[in-house]
Parts: C-alpha cells; structure tokens; sequence
C-alpha cells in the first residue's frame, strides 16, 4: 500500500469522528493542504529508510500552516524546497487562521528540529536517504481561546477511535517504510508507537520533544537528540 492509498484510508476512519467541548475546532492538514504534503511525501518518502522518527500531532503554527510535520514554514520552504496551495479549514479559528506559507509565525519545535537536520547532514536529500518524519494523529485540536489541545488529553470516549485509525496508518506507514528504528520525539509518540509497532521487527525508542516548553530541549536539544540516537548505534555525521 502507499502513501496515497495509507492517507486516504485514514481520512476515511476518521472522517466521522466528533470531539466536544472544550475542543471547539479541529484542522485536518492532510484535506487542506493535501498538495505540499503529498510533495512531501513524493520527494523523500521512498523506501527503505534507517530510522522514523514520530512526531505526535500537527501545531497550529507548524504542521496545520503547510502540511510538513514540523512545519516551521521557512523552514520548509527554503531547505525542505516543499511549497504549495493551502487552502482554509471550513471552521476557521479567529486566533489561529490558516495562513499557509504566507503564514509570518516560526514554528520553534520546526525551527530547532529541521535546523539540526541542515546542520548535520547538509542537504535534505543526505538526512532522507536515512531518516523520515511524520507525525501520529493528523488533527490539531483547539479550545475556544485559541489554545492548543493534544490527542492524549482527550477523553477517552473520543481517543480510544481516534487512536485506533492512527494506529493502523502508523503501522501501515511503517511497513511501507520498513525502518530498522521508529523513535516517537516524545513520551506520547514514543508510547503510540510501541503500541501500535508491537510484533514488527524494529526497535522503539524516544527522542526529546524541542518544544520550547521542554527546559531540557532548551538547553540543547539537538545535542541531546543526537546523543540518544547514537547510543542506539545509528550513526550522525
């Protein structure tokens, strides 16, 4: 199966899926801004990779502006070279419209995770022949204040199909992939994948999130990130 045939089918598990206050709006990137996602995946999906490394769901300033998992949109525009139409969500959030590469905000997850990417291996097609990013659950979640909600806080009357469909998209992404190593960037992913990876052959572990929030991934999360990819025995540049 690929990568078409594995989003489609995801967007048809979830399509009927309803999520309740205090969620209030959701945006489903791999719909609107199918186009760069699919040139995402067209430029550096092909197999076999070395490693996944598993990102858990799409920002509002990342992912949900251009279809890029950390989409840190300079970022994808000037090194990644992914660039397209992005259209709008049909229920926009006031605070978080969608831009797409029009969008002024970094992404500073993006911004970090990418720039240790350019920083170790140069050009993006050096880091793809080895690694691929994608993210867990395609949806970004937000309350009435614009605040960002993530899928394991959701109850679990929502989360349970929600995870099921993302489940079967990972594991499929996976073996269409065939990596050695998913690592989940990330507690949740990390669980997520041990779950839904169980009785492949490859092994599962976790890198740091670099999200801004993290006081470790702002004390050097590149160097961290590294780090426990080589005690894995996966070798950097």
């Amino acid at each position: 199966m690929g990568f078409r045939a594995i989003t489609n089918r995801l967007l048809g598990d979830i399509e009927g899926l309803r999520f309740a206050p205090p969620v209030t709006h959701v945006y489903n990137p791999l719909v609107y801004a199918r186009k760069p996602y699919d040139a995402y995946w067209r430029r550096f999906g092909r197999a076999p990779k070395e490693v996944v490394l598993l990102g858990m769901n799409p920002g509002p300033f990342g992912m949900a502006q251009v279809g890029v998992p950390f989409g840190d949109v300079a970022m994808v525009r000037d090194w990644l070279g992914i660039e397209g139409p992005v259209a709008s969500p049909p229920f926009e959030h006031p605070k978080r419209p969608v831009q797409g590469f029009a969008c002024p905000r970094r992404e500073v997850s993006g911004t970090r995770f990418w720039g240790w990417a350019r920083s170790a291996f140069g050009e993006p097609d050096a880091f793809f022949s080895r690694f691929f990013v994608a993210n867990y659950c395609p949806l970004c979640f937000m309350e009435h204040s614009g605040r960002n909600r993530t899928p394991d806080k959701l109850p679990a009357r929502e989360r349970l199909p929600l995870f099921a469909a993302c489940d079967r998209a990972l594991r499929s992404t996976v073996q269409l992939l065939r990596p050695r190593y998913v690592f989940g960037i990330g507690a949740f992913a990390e669980a997520r994948a041990r779950e839904a990876l169980a009785g492949l052959e490859l092994s599962v572990g976790r890198i740091l999130h670099p999200s801004p929030a993290s006081p470790a991934a702002n004390r050097g999360w590149a160097q961290a990130a590294a780090d426990t990819l080589r005690e894995y025995g996966i070798d950097l540049p």
